[in-house]
């Protein structure tokens, strides 16, 4: 018989428990890579090129093009431009020791 396990069980096993370097950093890499590609899906369905959309928020194409493949070593204050100039609504979600903490 073949048993069922959660992503979280699986997660547990083969990159580490919650609160573990190699899961923090797991999971923030993960967020970070989900975060590019929204930044990218938004451009194109505003019809912007790269180039456009770094005129918009004041950078390079060449930065745009790094966001988009990669977010981890970006400001927050630039995310946060080129989702204003994508016309996007951002919400934070900060967890601070068992207390949740909304921005929008």
């Amino acid at each position: 018989i073949m048993k069922a396990h959660t992503l979280d069980q699986v997660k547990d096993k083969l990159i580490g428990k919650r609160g573990s370097v190699e899961r923090e950093t797991y999971e923030f890499e993960l967020k970070m890579d989900i975060m590019s590609d929204m930044i990218k899906k938004a451009r194109k369905e505003r019809n912007l090129t790269q180039e456009e959309l770094g005129e918009l928020v004041g950078v390079q194409k060449a930065q745009i093009s790094k966001l988009e493949r990669n977010a981890k070593n970006v400001t927050i204050e630039t995310i946060l431009k080129v989702f204003t100039a994508l016309k996007a609504k951002v919400n934070f979600r900060i967890e601070l020791q068992n207390t949740e903490i909304n921005v929008a």
